[in-house]
């Protein structure tokens, strides 16, 4: 078989540029990405993700949709990075620790979706429980996150280290009309039938994640507890070498979380801490590594396994 031709449509954004250096340099594909003067070309664009075998789009979702629209080639498979089809019926989710045959799902698809940063981090604590029966499917679940900045995009990453940083808000919650477009992703992909009250924000730092999910116990059913979320989310995760659950004892052992302390790597570490009556689920991670371009060269590797 010929080496696959992988093209990047976006290349110049935080999760495209990521993904071209971590692609750059590898012997066991052919990496195509446009010239300046063509990325806005939309025949040029067309041209380039019908010629090759697997196209990874880093662009907003609307431009996503246009180039999927633009496909004519049926041979051509896409991870899309963008939140565009992440709900969507007829896309994979691009979450390989989700679901125990999610990463064969991923191998042979057409169409991943790769999940986002946030996400990420609050499906890979949820789902496990929602699927032992751990927690039922409407219970009233409340998310809160900080990203580092470059969550943001471009524009949040100029504003917290352009000319003007000095002015920027070292912290900022925002999302503050309860629309947040991962809401819908987070409840589909978790399982369950009611919304969540998810609660970001961006702190002055540039990279890496702190989510936090808080249960209270008498919302339960008897006998769950501490222990035994613990121990579901230890079974989901076996052998993964990406997802980490933290003992309840290393857990125990923390006075706070460092949102950057996996920052450089595609580890996700989950941890459970437990109090009076009360759980609070955690994750650490970094959004441009598992949340964002980690796990697309993660998709593409499963995908690219599956070529032969």
């Amino acid at each position: 078989m010929s080496t696959p031709l992988v093209f990047i449509d976006g290349d110049q954004g935080t999760t495209g540029l990521q993904i071209h250096q971590r692609l750059r340099g590898r012997d066991d594909l052919h990496l195509l990405t446009l010239p300046a003067d063509q990325r806005k070309d939309p025949q040029r664009r067309a041209e380039a993700i019908n010629a090759c075998d697997i196209a990874l789009l880093c662009l907003p979702d609307e431009a996503a949709r246009e180039a999927v629209a633009s496909i004519r080639n049926p041979a051509v498979r896409v991870i899309d990075a963008s939140s565009a089809h992440r709900t969507h019926p007829h896309w994979t989710y691009g979450f390989a620790q989700m679901d125990p045959q999610q990463a064969q799902r991923i191998a042979s698809a057409k169409r991943v979706s790769n999940p986002g940063c946030y996400p990420t981090g609050a499906i890979g604590l949820l789902r496990p429980l929602l699927q032992a029966g751990l927690l039922p499917k409407d219970y009233p679940i409340s998310i809160n996150a900080i990203s580092g900045y470059s969550g943001g995009g471009r524009a949040a990453v100029e504003a917290h280290e352009g000319p003007d940083a000095a002015h920027t808000a070292p912290f900022q919650i925002y999302g503050l009309g309860l629309a947040h477009k991962h809401v819908p992703e987070i409840q589909q992909h978790s399982g369950l039938n009611q919304r969540p009250l998810f609660v970001p924000a961006y702190g002055a730092f540039r990279q890496g994640i702190v989510l936090t999910i808080p249960l209270q116990l008498r919302l339960l059913a008897p006998g769950v507890d501490g222990t035994r979320i613990q121990t579901c989310l230890e079974q989901h995760y076996a052998g993964s070498e990406t997802v980490q659950v933290m003992s309840l004892q290393q857990a125990q052992a923390l006075t706070g979380l460092d949102p950057r302390v996996l920052n450089d790597t595609d580890a996700m570490r989950l941890m459970v801490f437990e109090g009076e009556g009360q759980v609070l689920l955690a994750a650490v991670f970094d959004n441009l590594g598992k949340g964002a371009a980690g796990a697309a060269v993660e998709n593409l590797n499963l995908m690219l396994a599956a070529m032969g």
